[in-house]
């Protein structure tokens, strides 16, 4: 609880990954991904219940071990591939407050695939949102340039375009591109109003928690490797 507010932690962790088999059963760093999430969690003073939503045994079995509760299942109606966060949270918090017979003001979503997060980028994201009545706070990184969106190219037939047909030729030194931004996956604090009320997991008054360095969200065998490397070189096992 942080200022009256209560705060439900929902790990989203369903067993159909495509990239990688059971991915949020992979470790790194000698943890699983649900090990490092539970790692993050057990010294917050904000969070009050943290859940995970799943459809696999497995997975809810890790999650229990390391005091993730698992109050409900995830339905098979919600575990495609094409399901957003927005139908997936929503379900977690109304599963939740039936459970624990209470009303959560604020989701936080942690992905497992993040292993790289600290408490105090959730804890950050959670007393950004309370202290300035935002719909939400997302975890955000600083876009390479090579990523940003005037240098990306889109392939027609076997003609080579840029993305930004307007803007895409103009500019080419990096100093010229103004910085953008994309979410890292490290947290997400989302009031239940903005959930339940506009239905949306940004909505209308949105700020951000910037995360300088690495913040390597887990898609791949290779991303593994990284996350591995990363950890060995920081000694943070």
């Amino acid at each position: 609880m942080y200022k009256g507010k209560k705060i439900l932690a929902v790990v989203p962790a369903r067993g159909g990954s495509k990239g990688i088999k059971l991915k949020n059963l992979r470790s790194v760093g000698g943890h699983t991904l649900i090990e490092w999430i539970a790692k993050t969690v057990k010294d917050s003073t904000t969070i009050d219940k943290i859940v995970a939503s799943t459809d696999h045994d497995e997975i809810a079995k890790e999650c229990e071990n390391f005091n993730i509760e698992v109050p409900f299942r995830r339905p098979e109606s919600l575990s495609g591939d094409r399901i957003g966060d927005l139908e997936v949270l929503t379900h977690a918090l109304t599963e939740s407050e039936k459970v624990y017979n209470t009303n959560f003001d604020v989701v936080v979503m942690l992905q497992p695939t993040s292993p790289l997060r600290t408490s105090e980028h959730v804890e950050e994201c959670i007393k950004k949102l309370i202290d300035n009545d935002f719909d939400s706070v997302w975890t955000v990184s600083e876009t390479d340039s090579k990523g940003h969106p005037f240098k990306q190219l889109t392939i027609e037939g076997e003609n080579l375009e840029y993305y930004d047909k307007e803007n895409g030729g103009k500019i080419i030194a990096r100093q010229q591109l103004t910085p953008v931004y994309h979410r890292n996956g490290a947290a997400y604090a989302i009031s239940r109003d903005c959930l339940l009320g506009q239905k949306s997991i940004m909505g209308k008054k949105s700020s951000y928690h910037l995360i300088q360095g690495s913040m390597i969200s887990i898609d791949s065998e290779f991303d593994i490797d990284l996350v591995n490397y990363f950890l060995s070189k920081k000694n943070c096992t």
